[in-house]
């Protein structure tokens, strides 16, 4: 992988650009990166600033400083900003290092074999999820994820498999919010969705068909830390037309035990002796 180019056009974000300095001009350069993360098409400065609460002018800054860094480029056409290549290549970094992507790989591999459906791994990041690896089905009408968006975790069997889990103050943060409705079967009722993540938590697995994507259905189980925090999700997934309660029966208890090994695989790596740090 190549240098990033133009070095010298780098201008340093000084910290009385950003008001309060320190740590909270690096949250804030943090806080904007994150928006697009969050939203897949370019953004521009008004919109960063209303959800930020912060002045254009201040803005403006932090995001010519992120564009002479190659984190973010301009799309001139639309007078806005996008993610840049310098980002693609943290990514792809730091999906080369992720433990979870790393020990989930053989697995997911595993499962597609056996139910012949596309089979991801979801991490949680802070209040929604991101898929983070997926193996593809192979059959001509299939299912795939896009990888590094996030994900709300309201709507869909990874999102609910997590939230089911999660700790009680995160649960109850999403059940206060607004729930978007992304599809006609998505449930935005918070009482509605509280009963069905405790339904998810008995049976150890969600389901969901059209809840997040029209025409699509998965079922999924939760992932564990080595702490026994829920961490992510492992997932099957196609065309709705598939998942009826004979393949739900079927992927159940296959998912379940993917999720599990993933979970002791996670474990074990915790608890190996950690590699000689680089010079």
């Amino acid at each position: 992988m190549g240098a990033v180019r133009d070095q010298q056009a780098i201008t340093p974000l000084r910290s009385e650009e950003v008001p309060g300095g320190g740590t909270q001009s690096a949250a804030r350069v943090g806080d904007v990166l994150l928006m697009f993360v969050s939203d897949p098409g370019p953004i521009g400065v008004t919109t960063i600033a209303r959800h930020l609460g912060i002045s254009k002018a201040v803005v403006h800054r932090i995001l010519q400083s992120l564009v002479s860094r190659q984190l973010l480029a301009v799309d001139a056409g639309r007078s806005s900003y996008m993610l840049g290549p310098a980002v693609a290549a943290l990514g792809a970094r730091a999906l080369q290092d992720l433990d979870l992507r790393v020990v989930s790989q053989p697995v997911l591999a595993e499962l597609q074999v056996e139910t012949e459906e596309t089979t991801t791994v979801s991490l949680l990041v802070g209040t929604a999820r991101v898929y983070i690896d997926q193996v593809v089905s192979l059959r001509e009408i299939r299912m795939t994820v896009e990888l590094g968006r996030t994900f709300p975790l309201h709507a869909g069997s990874s999102g609910k498999a997590i939230l089911a889990f999660a700790p009680t103050e995160l649960r109850e943060r999403i059940l206060r919010a607004p729930l978007a409705r992304l599809t006609p079967e998505t449930t935005i009722d918070p009482e509605g969705l509280d009963r069905d993540l405790d339904t998810i938590h008995a049976a150890g697995v969600a389901v969901s068909r059209g809840e997040r994507e029209q025409g699509a259905a998965s079922v999924a189980a939760p992932v564990f830390s080595f702490d026994g925090a829920v961490t992510g999700a492992i997932s099957i997934c196609g065309p709705v037309t598939r998942f009826d309660d004979d393949a739900v029966a079927l992927f159940t208890p296959l998912v379940k035990a993917a999720a599990r090994r993933v979970t002791n695989l996670l474990a074990e790596r915790a608890t190996a002796a950690p590699a000689s740090p680089r010079a």
